[in-house]
């Protein structure tokens, strides 16, 4: 597949994550939460395409073996925002914090990735 597919897969995982991780600061505060399982949906399809898109693009670039340390730190973001939404719903006080440091996270993936600085 032509790499520009791969980067609108990866980016289209991205904007689910997030939608997913928002929705869910939102439910958070209140007593039922009826978009429950559409949060778990999107966010597990959204990181499931972000991998696919990611190293989809990491092939297509070259890069098949011996990893630079960005794609290392960009797996770690994703294992970090994976465990978020399971984060939000134990603690759903803190809903607003780890949305806010999931965009943080998110902001240093694309950092890492357009820069590629180590």
């Amino acid at each position: 597949m032509p790499l520009i597919l791969y980067k609108v897969l990866h980016l289209l995982g991205l904007m689910l994550v997030f939608a997913a991780l928002g929705g869910a600061a939102i439910e958070a505060a209140l007593k039922e939460k009826p978009w429950k399982k559409m949060h778990a949906i999107l966010h597990g399809s959204g990181l499931f395409l972000l991998l696919l898109g990611g190293f989809g693009m990491l092939a297509r670039l070259g890069i098949i073996s011996g990893w630079p340390g960005w794609v290392w730190a960009k797996l770690a973001i994703w294992v970090i925002l994976g465990g978020s939404l399971t984060a939000m719903r134990k603690m759903p006080e803190r809903g607003r914090p780890l949305l806010f440091g999931a965009i943080l996270l998110g902001t240093l993936a694309a950092y890492l990735a357009l820069y590629k600085p180590f």
